[in-house]
């Protein structure tokens, strides 16, 4: 087929990054590259979706990244993984086509290598410029499981189901295939649930995941959910006030500069330079300081990791972009670093020093495949993606099957994704999510393939 043909493809079945914001990939597919890159470095801890899919669909992930390398004229398909992963590593690595254009790339066991921009310079040796993204130095980077659904899309097959990980103080950590608009709460008894102790629930990693309550539900972004204890340091430090962030930062930052010294983008030679934010916060304002903010990737080594004095430069970073672009400032720094810093091998951040500095050792344990749930209904969000969100098709009493189109991007719009129907079922509300309960017996169901 034609690359026009492909891209619709994509573009129909609502594929977006698995295990990002959820850019959509019709868009970023839209490219000529040297390097297509898959990203299986599972960049968060305690998170498994991605190494179980890479086990256990080897073959589909060859195949589908042969596909996206042929549709984007591009010389060179890579599959970077951490080498802890080995069964990942050996059902790879026996499956690999043949020739120069593919082949794994390991990693060590790091934070964050799943970061785009660490990715690519760990694979290719370039840095992408500040504020830029992988095309700019002809690569595209792509998650385990979006690229799977690519594969999916070609076969006319939509975006319906995701693959999450139950971890945390549950009682038989899993892994699932869930449809989209499952409430959160409905995948704990998959793991056997949760003892009386208060909890919390974190969507995404410990790191850069968010608390979310309970009839939250599951995304094409949601790569996995952690239970804590509600008073766990990671919750403790997730309800920290941003203007509580900003007086401490006054109040106690000591420059010690720990906090840039390990910055993952400052390490790759770009401008951002916590300390000096800090620094800037806390006494006149210093404009070039302050505007280096937008370079941050809100990945949390500062605050998790680095800082000794239990300060978040992350929330400061975080609190002056909104507040720049609320006055319409624009991020001003665009350049390209010609090398990284020197100790920039010696100040990686080792996953398993991470798992410890979070608190997480007696959760960091596996996470079994064990098939889909047993789900009666779903809400199923309009915006699951960066863009504008999807216009309903559908109104309150129709009846849709599993897979059918029920809400599209809006005319004139460049970034937008489709939706459908994650089962089968009669549409009982419209609102910023459609609901669909389903019919006892009938396609509303899915089959229970494991133990909840």
């Amino acid at each position: 087929m034609s690359k026009a043909e492909f891209l619709d493809k994509v573009k129909e079945a609502g594929v977006v990054g698995a295990g990002g914001a959820g850019f959509p990939t019709h868009v970023k597919l839209n490219a000529d590259v040297e390097y297509v890159i898959v990203n299986g470095a599972e960049c968060e801890p305690i998170i498994r979706g991605n190494q179980l899919l890479m086990e256990k669909y080897y073959q589909e992930l060859w195949q589908a990244l042969q596909l996206v390398v042929e549709e984007l004229g591009a010389s060179f398909g890579i599959i970077a993984l951490k080498n802890k992963y080995q069964k990942a590593v050996a059902a790879l690595e026996k499956n690999k086509p043949t020739g120069q254009h593919y082949e794994l790339f390991m990693l060590d066991d790091f934070y964050p290598a799943g970061d785009e921009q660490v990715l690519v310079y760990e694979v290719t040796g370039r840095i992408i410029p500040e504020g830029g993204i992988p095309l700019l130095v002809g690569c595209v980077v792509l998650n385990v499981e979006t690229l799977l659904n690519v594969l999916q899309a070609v076969d006319g097959k939509p975006v319906t189901h995701k693959i999450v990980t139950v971890s945390g103080m549950v009682k038989n950590p899993v892994t699932i295939r869930v449809p989209l608009g499952t409430p959160m709460g409905e995948l704990l008894p998959c793991a056997g649930g949760v003892g009386k102790e208060p909890f919390e629930i974190v969507e995404g990693g410990p790191l850069m995941g968010k608390i979310v309550a309970e009839d939250d539900v599951i995304s094409k972004t949601t790569g996995g959910i952690i239970v804590l204890p509600a008073q766990h340091p990671v919750i403790v430090s997730k309800r920290q006030n941003v203007q509580l962030s900003l007086l401490r930062a006054r109040a106690a930052c000591c420059q010690c500069r720990m906090c840039t010294d390990l910055c993952p983008r400052h390490l790759l030679g770009h401008g951002l330079e916590p300390h000096k934010i800090m620094r800037a916060v806390a006494s006149r304002p210093l404009w070039e300081a302050v505007t280096t903010a937008f370079l941050c990737s809100e990945c949390g080594v500062c605050d998790e990791f680095a800082c000794p004095m239990g300060l978040s430069p992350r929330n400061v970073n975080k609190m002056l972009k909104q507040a720049l672009l609320a006055q319409k400032v624009k991020n001003p720094h665009h350049n390209s670093p010609v090398q990284v810093q020197r100790l920039r091998q010696w100040h990686k951040v080792p996953g398993r020093r991470l798992i410890s500095r979070l608190g997480l050792d007696q959760y960091d344990i596996p996470a079994p495949w064990t098939g889909e749930p047993y789900i009666t209904s779903v809400s199923i969000p309009l915006q699951q993606h960066v863009g504008k969100a999807a216009q309903p098709l559908v109104e309150k009493g129709d009846i849709v099957k599993a897979g059918q189109l029920i809400a599209v991007i809006p005319e004139n719009t460049a970034v937008g994704a489709n939706i459908h129907a994650s089962m089968g079922g009669k549409v009982t509300n419209i609102s910023s999510r459609i609901k669909i309960v389903g019919f006892e017996g009938g396609d509303g169901y899915e089959a229970s393939l494991g133990n909840c």
